[in-house]
């Protein structure tokens, strides 16, 4: 008989001690492993930090991400609260509490900033949430990160357009994130005539629409893609030191312990570990959470105290956590030959096997086709989750191919330079531990690219074509407010502004063809539009034109809105300009006035009406007009965009200033992509991290190895580039599997909602990550490695 035969136990003696129930002896086993864990000595202790460490990373990931929802939720509720309450009809006149409020929001340097001017019309006004003193003409209340902006060097522009003192800071109850720009300043001008609304109060309800089918399909990958990462680093973590802990385990079967004692121990130093961990997550999440307040990501920010883990879902967290600790394990422990003379596990094996790897990722597909195509008209809800179980399953099946793989390629690689050999002969003897290094970044990956292609095939369907020519005009103002002399004066103002080139700028007001009309009558009516000649040509097809001549223009193709301005606009006849807001003026159409074609501005709106030239038309006579300017700049002149703002708000604060664009996107679809970005820049931040936490446990497993290839010789540099190689083989192999995998659950995704891939080569960029991702582990490593390569590693105990 010896030690490698199997042994039966033999029966108990009569009277002697019977042996403990099955799972009184598991328990036993689960609490020799944890003490195991808590007593090993440095290495022990070591080996758990570092589990803990990779655990305790992923775990605030999920509290962070259990999170969410709260945030939203508050934020949501914070915005609410701050919503005006418009004066109903009932009590429109002005009281005690009324105010009047004027929207003065800007935009600078690409960031918004949100304003409002308020007016006190009595001693007691009511005040927007976060306020605690209601601003006096002049005064400005201002969020922190406004104020920080405003005294920030450089922001001298944008001193200039709120030229208000500041007084105050509005508080979190008011803002809707630490981030957020936004202002309130006091006036003593403000009018309803002016433009102004009455406000009774603060605080309304407005439902949020749903979000449309395609939109929840894209969701849903959002949060598969980002979370199923976070999943398998945790999973990855409690396997780190599973060598040293295997040599180990061998000692126990040498004193007596079966493969199953063996196995169960294995698992309750991981369960210690993944304990340890959760309450490493714990602190690194309320650590950080401290801390949110002053990280900005794409934009986006939150205050600490909206950043609650939901509670069940914090539960499930810290259930999960410890159980895949103890489930990975004795799945792991299967694989490993432990046998009381050592660990057999260096001799030629049977290999991985392939078929049952190939199951889960046609699983996932197979779940994906039969939940069937998404219509995107449908009312009823999409069931999200299929889709993501679907994706799950996909996901998950490609990080468990990627062992097979590299294994499969690595035991085919023969010669080449010493670096290149000692890497490929590194992962021959043991790929594992590379492979579970990088299955986070093949996840990750696959996701990234099957996320490109949904997003690509729904880009056309949340973009719209606005008709804009930014090629014309890049900015484009419009007031009601400005008249008179102003209106024509505001015009020249922003064609001396620095950086502008060109201005087409006009100003507009309604012609009425004179008459007495009953209530049920309309009256033929058509627009007034003052400008100089070479603005009259950027809105009609004008061929010549001299100062006092003036036209009758028509849409193209539309002969009866031709026809009912040719009633209003009768040549050589008086119209009535400004009918409706008061005293009209009356003014002769010249019957020399010539008929021409209306063509489209840089906003994509075609004009048409009556057009006068300035010498014509005196501008600061119409009554009830109103001033457009459509602007085009130097892009070369520095923060052109900001000085032409700032005539603006000189101009008029209240002044509708946009920015012109080609396509504009839907809100809600923008606020996923934005969601993506942020989420993508922790997790690849994560999958960093667990590179190399990993690289660095692979190289203290072999730190005696090490340093006899360094005292034999070895230089530094080609360990380090042996290091180097090592990482990239697994990496290249498992960017292989993420392209093709993306690019089938890409396919799949793209066919659910009836929509085609137009770019199969998104993947490119993502490939460039992940090669980002090796030198960015492979020089953070260094370090570690040129200690561990000193001598005294020759040292053993």
């Amino acid at each position: 008989m010896t030690l490698l035969d199997s042994r039966t136990t033999p029966p108990a003696a009569p009277g002697g001690p019977k042996p403990p129930p099955r799972g009184a002896s598991a328990l036993r086993d689960l609490g020799l492993g944890i003490r195991f864990a808590a007593a090993g000595g440095r290495e022990g202790w070591i080996r758990t930090l570092l589990t803990a460490v990779g655990v305790g990373l992923g775990v605030a990931l999920l509290l962070l991400a259990s999170a969410v929802p709260h945030m939203l939720d508050a934020r949501s509720g914070r915005d609410q609260a701050r919503s005006e309450v418009k004066a109903s009809a009932a009590d429109s006149a002005k009281s005690d509490t009324s105010v009047l409020r004027l929207e003065t929001g800007t935009e600078y340097r690409d960031r918004t900033v949100i304003g409002r001017l308020l007016h006190a019309e009595g001693p007691a006004p009511v005040r927007p949430p976060g306020v605690d003193r209601f601003p006096a003409p002049g005064d400005m209340l201002v969020s922190p990160a406004l104020k920080e902006l405003l005294e920030a060097p450089g922001s001298e522009l944008l001193r200039e357009r709120l030229p208000y003192d500041i007084t105050g800071t509005i508080g979190d109850a008011g803002l809707r994130s630490p981030g957020e720009l936004f202002y309130y300043a006091g006036s003593d001008t403000l009018t309803p005539a002016a433009g102004a609304e009455r406000i009774s109060g603060y605080g309304t309800h407005h439902a949020t629409d749903p979000l449309p089918p395609l939109l929840v399909v894209l969701t849903v990958m959002v949060c598969v893609v980002l979370l199923v990462p976070v999943a398998i680093f945790i999973a990855t973590a409690v396997r780190f030191g599973g060598d040293r802990r295997d040599r180990r385990l061998a000692a126990l079967r040498l004193v007596g312990a079966d493969i199953r004692t063996t196995r169960r121990v294995a698992a309750g130093e991981a369960l210690f570990g993944a304990v340890l961990g959760l309450l490493f997550g714990l602190v690194f999440f309320l650590v950080g959470r401290e801390f949110i307040g002053s990280v900005e990501i794409w934009d986006v920010s939150a205050f600490p105290a909206d950043v609650v883990p939901d509670p069940l879902l914090g539960l499930m967290i810290t259930v999960a956590v410890p159980l895949t600790a103890v489930l990975v394990t004795l799945v792991a422990m299967r694989s490993v030959v432990i046998e009381p003379l050592g660990v057999v596990r260096r001799g030629k094996d049977r290999g991985r096997r392939l078929w049952w790897r190939l199951l889960m990722p046609v699983a996932g597909l197979a779940v994906l086709g039969i939940t069937g195509p998404v219509d995107e008209y449908a009312y009823e809800p999409v069931k999200p989750f299929p889709i993501a179980a679907g994706a799950v399953l996909v996901l998950v099946g490609l990080a468990l191919l990627l062992p097979w793989l590299v294994e499969a390629c690595v035991k085919r690689l023969r010669g080449g330079p010493v670096p290149w050999q000692l890497a490929v002969r590194r992962l021959q003897l043991s790929s594992g531990a590379a492979s579970r290094a990088v299955s986070g970044v093949t996840v990750a990956v696959a996701g990234a690219i099957a996320l490109q292609m949904l997003f690509a095939a729904m880009n056309a369907d949340f973009n719209r074509m606005t008709g804009q020519d930014p090629a014309r005009a890049q900015f484009a103002g419009y007031s009601e407010n400005v008249t008179g002399e102003a209106a024509t004066s505001a015009i020249e103002q922003f064609r001396a502004t620095k950086g502008v080139e060109v201005v087409i700028g006009s100003v507009q007001a309604y012609a009425t063809k004179p008459g007495v009309y009953t209530d049920d009558d309309i009256p033929p009516t058509t627009s007034v539009t003052v400008g100089t000649c070479d603005t009259l040509r950027e809105l009609a097809r004008i061929t010549s034109c001299e100062d006092g001549d003036t036209f009758v223009v028509h849409p193209p193709g539309d002969k009866d809105m031709s026809f009912w301005i040719d009633q209003a606009a009768r040549k050589g006849q008086v119209v009535e300009i400004g009918s409706g807001t008061g005293k009209p003026l009356r003014w002769t159409l010249p019957a020399d006035s010539r008929t021409v074609q209306g063509r489209k501005d840089p906003m994509g709106e075609t004009h048409y009406g009556i057009m006068a030239t300035t010498g014509a038309v005196d501008a600061s006579t119409l009554p009830g007009a109103q001033i457009t300017a459509q602007i085009r700049v130097d892009r070369s002149v520095p923060d052109v965009a900001e000085h032409v703002r700032n005539t603006a708000a000189r101009i008029d604060p209240g002044m509708r200033f946009v920015t012109l664009d080609s396509v504009e996107r839907d809100r809600q679809y923008d606020s996923i992509q934005t969601g993506l970005k942020v989420g993508a820049s922790v997790v690849l931040l994560l999958i960093a991290a667990s590179m190399l936490v990993s690289q660095l446990e692979q190289l203290r497993e072999r730190k005696r190895l090490l340093s006899v290839l360094v005292a034999f010789g070895t230089r530094r540099t080609t360990m380090g580039w042996s290091v180097l190689w090592q990482t990239a083989v697994p990496v290249f192999l498992g960017l292989v599997i993420a392209v093709a995998g993306g690019l089938g659950l890409g396919a799949m995704l793209a066919w659910m909602i009836a929509k085609s891939v137009s770019d199969w080569w998104l993947f490119l960029p993502l490939t460039g990550v992940g090669a980002g991702l090796i030198l960015l582990v492979t020089a953070a490593s260094m370090p570690s490695l040129w200690r561990l390569m000193r001598p005294d590693g020759l040292r053993t105990e």
